[in-house]
């Protein structure tokens, strides 16, 4: 079985963030890593090659520094990675990053299922999964919380509020995975080496047949027009408890509305 997953390179979530003048993203200085989120795409993948024969591809679309999701994922036991670089790339929404995956996609080959995480956690938009799907033409089953694949066709378990549903679709199919589904793997010392002579591609934007004019900020459905840094925080109230100390309390919280 032929698998993609789409992973990306997100900044950490715990440095210190902010924009640039032209309101869009500032990286420098900010460390990057592969997706959380994405981390249950590859772990599911692994789980289904290793279970029959199958072959793990992954492939994210970002600048040089995306090479190191690719390269987690490769660690984590993934077979091969495709990384598709081009500086007119940056600043493309959603609807442009859908078109460069699938036309990457198609370029890798036909796979039996494209598994992704169900969002990723710095856009949290949780939409490529269905952009893509419809681009490669694709029945999409998404935010599962339990995944299997066998005689051709891909079952989901979806939880929501109230209820679980059961899906099913025919492979070749998309599939989207929660942090439920399960436990994402470390990688061993075996698998960081062995990683280091496995085979990664780049491609640019004109190996794909991407015209450079459907990408990229100039060309985003959406832009952000202004941004305001986040005010520092203030100190905060201190009640003194001198056998009042609930009361103060409560009528703190009632007057802030918190209650």
């Amino acid at each position: 079985m032929n698998i993609v997953v789409c992973v990306k390179h997100v900044p950490d979530a715990q440095s210190e963030r902010g924009f640039n003048e032209d309101n869009t993203t500032d990286r420098d200085g900010v460390d990057g890593l592969l997706s959380e989120l994405d981390e249950y795409a590859v772990e599911q993948a692994l789980q289904i090659a290793e279970a029959g024969e199958g072959e793990v591809t992954v492939l994210t679309v970002g600048p040089a520094d995306a090479a190191d999701a690719v390269k987690k994922s490769l660690q984590m036991g993934a077979d091969k990675g495709v990384h598709v670089c081009d500086d007119a790339i940056a600043g493309s929404d959603a609807p442009a990053t859908s078109l460069i995956l699938a036309e990457a996609i198609k370029k890798a080959g036909s796979p039996d299922l494209v598994i992704t995480g169900m969002a990723s956690t710095d856009g949290t938009m949780g939409v490529v999964p269905a952009m893509l799907a419809e681009r490669l033409g694709l029945p999409q089953v998404t935010y599962a919380s339990e995944l299997t694949v066998e005689d051709g066709t891909a079952t989901i378990r979806r939880d929501g509020d109230t209820a679980s549903e059961t899906v099913q679709a025919s492979l070749p199919a998309l599939v989207s995975v929660t942090d439920q589904i399960n436990e994402p793997r470390y990688p061993s010392f075996k698998g960081i080496m062995a990683a280091k002579k496995k085979p990664v591609e780049e491609w640019a934007l004109a190996d794909l047949g991407v015209d450079a004019g459907q990408v990229g900020l100039a060309n985003a459905w959406t832009a952000v027009e202004q941004t305001t840094k986040r005010p520092p925080r203030e100190q905060g109230t201190i009640v003194t408890d001198e056998g009042d100390g609930g009361t103060k309390l409560a009528e703190f919280l009632t007057t802030h509305k918190f209650v």
